[in-house]
């Protein structure tokens, strides 16, 4: 089975083809550029590693969140498009699931996923690792002042992210030695973790209507708070001075 899968739920792209258990390509790009100058190219050149055209592909994975609005929303419409003309599925993986398989040398510790959710927030869930490389999400995926999250947790805890290396401060403060926050890029998602993660839910009988599917947010966006508010003001009785 190939797969084709992308990531571009933070500020770095991330591209792979898979061929069963074989990583076929797998491209990383963390220019700071924008999703949509860098994922384009960075497909090309995934596709030309590995020799492939994307009508050869069996399966189209991708990230659905949570994570940036503009970057799932590229993804997704990429992804829609590549299947819808290639008349293959598409499986949507968790950004958080995908995040945690970096950890798969974690042993007993807990396996904590947080991404930047902006706002002093984080995007997080809690997971172990079971045999193998297999990894249970043991908690619900929220968003959530990084403060209160870290005050629930007492337990000993690897965590990993663009969250984890930004509140790395809170986090030592809170645990001490007994935190310990992944290097590298263990802390970005990785498009193989991707498409191992949508291969085993495509043979689980997951895939997405690629119709209907759009990316999960956990929260609405500044725009639709927005509206939100403003239609919230207008169903407002006026109030007699």
């Amino acid at each position: 089975m190939h797969i084709l899968a992308i990531d571009t739920s933070q500020k770095t792209v991330s591209a792979a083809i898979l061929a069963d258990d074989v990583v076929l390509a797998d491209i990383f790009v963390n220019s700071g550029r924008h999703h949509s100058e860098n994922l384009l190219p960075a497909m090309e050149q995934t596709f030309r590693l590995a020799g492939l055209q994307p009508h050869e592909m069996d399966l189209f994975a991708v990230t659905i969140g949570p994570g940036s609005f503009t970057g799932l929303r590229i993804g997704a419409a990429t992804i829609k498009g590549l299947a819808l003309a290639a008349g293959k599925p598409v499986v949507g993986v968790s950004t958080l699931d995908a995040l945690a398989l970096n950890a798969v040398h974690a042993g007993k510790q807990m396996i904590c996923a947080m991404l930047d959710a902006q706002r002093n927030q984080i995007y997080t869930a809690l997971y172990r690792l079971e045999v193998g490389t297999a990894m249970e999400r043991v908690s619900e995926e929220q968003v959530i002042d990084v403060d209160r999250w870290l005050n629930g947790l007492d337990k000993d805890i690897l965590f990993l992210g663009d969250g984890a290396v930004k509140y790395h401060q809170q986090i030592h403060a809170r645990f001490f030695s007994s935190g310990c926050i992944a290097q590298g890029r263990q802390n970005h998602i990785s498009a193989v973790s991707v498409a191992v993660l949508a291969r085993d839910q495509f043979q689980r009988g997951g895939r997405m209507d690629l119709l209907k599917f759009a990316p999960r947010y956990l929260r609405p966006s500044e725009a639709e708070a927005r509206v939100r508010q403003e239609t919230s003001d207008v169903d407002k009785p006026w109030e007699l001075r």
